[in-house]
């Protein structure tokens, strides 16, 4: 068995002695410009075109959630990679639990006001403030798939309103569940959180848009944990400046990394972050590709199949 690896910027030899050890049985090698040799897998993040050009392989394993600018490349690509090779995500590894903290710390954060404490002791202003009404603070998530299913969880424990909405009827206990386009604005009216946690495709790019933030109560807020191809960047300015949202906490961006000249980076009602909310954990991420890997060697189906068509 043959396993071809390309990372822009993770540790070469960890992954290719990592994986090696996972399955003794594999020749593991780095892929470097001009290797057209035999590989029976790929593991990649951002990889160059010509790494899977016209290779019939047995599985393409991204290394993340996200494989947005692997199926970019097909589309742009279609004879560099054929659409009967199997595509597989990583599905949690570590992510999940580094999503809940960050989505846990945003509302607390916004429900218990210390943004604004925060201002009050830059003017040395000693005032207790009112905190909103717990059972009218509802949160809301966009996707429901394996991380937003894992947010939605972890917010359970403290006593808030959630409902998530997805592409497809979805049953979670706790939630509130909408779906579809006809139901994303009655999904936004009661929401005074909105986290995106959405998968990235044709239909979701430019979705948090002047309507969609409209839809909101006004003084809501929002976090993207998701795609900055997800928001109109200029809308959700527009907004911020307005008080139609409160506050925002980005973690994704429409170009990364975010050019200096971006307003983002000033807006006093804004927190960033440089894509770091939930990061491939290496060693947990061999364990799922390697398991995935055997499982394909002896016949069985594992988890994390890309439908090309939906995008995830």
């Amino acid at each position: 068995m043959k396993i071809i690896w390309y990372h822009p910027s993770m540790d070469a030899q960890r992954w290719l002695t990592g994986l090696g050890r996972r399955l003794p049985d594999a020749e593991v090698r780095l892929w470097q410009p001009g290797d057209s040799g035999r590989a029976d897998y790929a593991v990649v993040r951002s990889p160059p075109v010509e790494m899977l050009a016209q290779r019939s392989l047995k599985g393409v394993f991204a290394m993340g959630a996200g494989v947005d600018e692997l199926l970019q490349q097909q589309r742009q690509h279609s004879d560099r990679l054929s659409a009967q090779v199997p595509l597989y995500r990583l599905e949690d590894t570590g992510m999940a639990q580094q999503m809940q903290e960050y989505a846990n710390w945003c509302v607390l954060g916004w429900y218990r006001r210390f943004a604004d404490y925060q201002r009050q002791q830059q003017a040395h202003c000693w005032q207790p403030l009112p905190l909103p009404a717990r059972d009218a603070f509802t949160i809301g998530v966009l996707g429901a798939g394996v991380l937003g299913r894992s947010v939605l969880e972890s917010l359970q424990q403290w006593g808030f309103p959630l409902r998530c909405w997805s592409r497809t009827p979805k049953s979670l206990p706790g939630v509130h569940a909408f779906h579809g386009a006809a139901a994303l604005h009655d999904f936004l009216a009661g929401c005074q959180v909105v986290i995106d946690l959405l998968p990235a495709t044709p239909e979701t790019t430019d979705l948090i848009n002047a309507d969609f933030l409209r839809a909101l109560p006004h003084g809501a807020y929002f976090l993207n944990l998701a795609r900055g191809a997800h928001v109109v960047e200029a809308d959700l300015l527009a907004a911020l400046n307005s008080g139609q949202l409160a506050a925002a906490a980005l973690d994704v961006f429409q170009q990364e990394p975010l050019p200096a000249e971006n307003a983002l980076w000033q807006h006093p009602h804004v927190t960033l972050t440089p894509h770091s909310a939930a990061i491939t954990l290496p060693e947990q991420a061999m364990d799922a590709i390697a398991s995935a890997i055997q499982q394909l060697e002896t016949g069985q189906q594992p988890p994390g199949r890309v439908d090309r068509q939906r995008g995830y």
